[in-house]
């Protein structure tokens, strides 16, 4: 390794010769390509480079729908700065400007939610740069195939499960080229929230994936909307075939909506149309996952988890709803409402996933955060977690999520459960001695 003037930091790696940003005590590299892809099909691994890789101007995306409701709560997209890419292999790494050359550190792969459907590795908001320098870690942030071009198919021209495909590619990569960041190749740990907690899950159980990884924290996952998915997916694809070879990706983006499954037809799974599909690769047959997560619970440690008014951030935050649920008694309903689709869409099954895993075995623990503030009217809700565990106050300023909760609240309880997060993908435990926030829950399932 070696440095160039202030502000810039050169990786000299079997794969390329790779320039990053040195800035604030972290050395990023971003947007590096770990594979390839024609539509529609498998990746292609990427091999070594004789070339150099500098830091790009605008980060690579793969085409999406911008969501009105993300916009509101987390931020608004700043379109200028993404580059739309149908094959969206890409990742970036970020590292401790402070290390030592024989260092070996624990590596955090970060694998981000939004539905299977939008989204990348490398937004402000899951700036990794203040749990890097707090923590001494590594992380890896992975953008993949999503949505029509990742996550749905079901036949021969258009096959399911691409963009896990594309995240085995990426562990392959990361195996392969993290010692060469000073990461340690044997201590490899996926956070994943959301969609993202979703896809680690399954990667548990996909084929091809033995070493890739050694531990999972899975937060957020709506693991409820897993099961019987075969008839929605089927007929969204059927009705969308139309679209498969449009060259135009702004009209598929435009169009697809117009075919997403009725919520009403295929209940609260149709809020996620796009999603793993069991029965075929990588991933087994829907009736053998849970005895196929069984078996796996000697390999991997877990951490999985939830916020306790998840679903908030979906009803608390429409208008319409508001309007006739906002206030007195309908308020009360609206509470009861979050509380029981929370519980069945991530509660439930992720206390059923840990327990199932401590009976085979597993090394797995179990946690809910909460809200703390009274005066917080939407409490712990989806993505929560996220400024958590990334910090940067800046990216999360205009987030309508955390209209009502001040920064030094985020920041001093964020900084307790990075610190416990980073202990798990350290060694595996969080020891009861180590300082817990008053807003997480947290048990060793046994």
């Amino acid at each position: 390794m070696k440095s160039q003037e202030k502000g810039t930091h050169v990786f000299e790696t079997r794969f390329a010769r790779i320039t990053a940003l040195k800035e604030n005590g972290i050395i990023k590299t971003k947007s590096i390509r770990y594979a390839y892809s024609e539509r529609f099909q498998k990746p292609v691994p990427v091999e070594p480079l004789g070339l150099d890789i500098v830091f790009p101007d605008k980060t690579p995306v793969c085409p999406q729908k911008i969501s009105p409701l993300v916009e509101k709560m987390i931020g608004p997209t700043q379109i200028e700065d993404f580059n739309p890419d149908e094959s969206t292999q890409y990742l970036s790494v970020i590292r401790p400007e402070n290390f030592r050359e024989n260092e070996k550190l624990p590596v955090v792969v970060w694998i981000h939610g939004g539905s299977h459907e939008i989204g990348c590795g490398d937004l402000p908001t899951a700036d990794a740069g203040e749990w890097v320098k707090e923590q001494n870690i590594i992380v890896v942030n992975v953008s993949y195939r999503l949505g029509l071009f990742g996550f749905l198919g079901g036949d021969e021209t258009r096959p399911p499960n691409l963009g896990l495909f594309d995240i085995i590619e990426a562990l392959k990569w990361i195996r392969n080229y993290i010692s060469d960041f000073g990461g340690d190749a044997e201590n490899i740990t996926l956070l994943g929230q959301s969609s993202g907690g979703d896809a680690i899950a399954h990667l548990m159980i996909s084929d091809g994936v033995e070493n890739l990884f050694q531990r999972v924290i899975i937060q957020s996952a709506p693991l409820g909307l897993r099961h019987k998915r075969q008839k929605m997916s089927a007929e969204f694809l059927r009705k969308t075939e139309s679209l498969k070879n449009d060259p135009d990706i702004y009209k598929m983006m435009d169009e697809y909506g117009k075919y997403v499954p009725s919520v009403i037809k295929y209940g609260l799974k149709a809020a996620m149309p796009f999603g793993t599909q069991y029965g075929f690769p990588p991933l087994c047959n829907e009736n053998e996952a849970v005895e196929k997560w069984k078996s796996v619970a000697g390999k991997y440690d877990v951490l999985i988890g939830l916020n306790n008014d998840e679903t908030a951030f979906y009803l608390k935050t429409s208008e319409a709803l508001n309007k006739y649920f906002g206030k007195g008694f309908g308020l009360k309903i609206m509470d009861k409402t979050v509380q029981k689709t929370t519980e069945f869409i991530y509660g439930k099954p992720a206390g059923q996933f840990a327990e199932d895993f401590a009976r085979a075995g597993g090394n797995v623990y179990l946690f809910r955060i909460h809200s703390g503030l009274r005066d917080n009217q939407i409490g712990a809700a989806h993505c929560i977690d996220l400024p958590l565990i990334f910090g940067n106050a800046s990216a999360w300023k205009p987030a309508e999520l955390l209209k009502d909760v001040s920064w030094e609240y985020i920041h001093e309880n964020g900084k307790k459960i990075r610190a416990l997060w980073a202990e798990f993908a350290r060694t595996g435990h969080i020891s009861d001695a180590s300082e817990k926030p008053e807003i997480l829950s947290l048990r060793k399932v046994e």
